[in-house]
C-alpha cells in the first residue's frame, strides 16, 4: 500500500471516528495525475445523493497541458457497498455527521480513498489539543534529559 495523499487538515478540523475505503471513479489521465501525487483533499467533502457516495470539491491537477480545458473539480463517485452508503447517510442525516475524505492511496493496482465520519471541533477544542500534544511533547523531552 503506497500512501499518495494524506488530509491532515480533516484531522485539525474534526473529531474522525469510523474509517471506510471506497473506490474513486477516475478517468484516463486523471489516474496519472493522482498517482504523481497531484491530488489535493484539503477542503474536499463527501455527500450521499440518490443512493450513491460523491467526493466534491477534490482538486486534481491535469496530467498535461492541452489545448481544451480540463475541469480540475468536478464531482466524482465514490464506489461503497449499498449498506455501507445506507449507514453513512443515516449517520449524517441523525446525528450530524459529516463525511471527509482522509488519505488517497494505491493499493493492488487500484487507488482508494479513506473516507471518516466527523463531527467538527470548535475552537477551544483545537487548542487543546495543541496544549495537550505540547504537553506531551515536553514530558517526552524531560524524561530524555533523564
Amino acid at each position: 500500500m503506497k500512501i499518495i495523499n494524506n488530509n491532515k487538515k480533516a484531522f485539525y478540523n474534526f473529531f474522525v471516528s469510523d474509517t471506510f475505503e471506497a473506490g474513486i471513479v477516475l478517468k484516463g489521465n486523471e489516474i496519472k495525475s493522482v498517482l504523481a501525487g497531484k491530488i489535493n483533499l484539503s477542503d474536499a467533502y463527501v455527500v450521499v445523493k440518490n443512493g450513491e457516495a460523491i467526493l466534491k470539491n477534490c482538486h486534481i491537477s491535469p496530467w498535461q497541458i492541452t489545448s481544451n480545458l480540463v475541469e480540475t473539480k468536478p464531482d466524482r463517485k465514490l464506489l461503497l457497498h449499498k449498506a455501507e452508503i445506507r449507514k453513512l447517510e443515516r449517520l449524517v442525516q441523525e446525528k450530524g455527521y459529516a463525511i471527509v475524505p482522509t488519505k488517497v492511496y494505491y493499493n493492488k493496482g487500484l487507488v482508494k480513498v479513506e473516507i471518516a465520519l466527523a463531527k467538527g471541533k470548535k475552537l477551544y477544542d483545537k487548542r487543546d489539543v495543541l496544549k495537550n500534544k505540547q504537553t506531551k511533547r515536553d514530558i517526552e523531552r524531560e524524561l530524555k534529559n533523564l
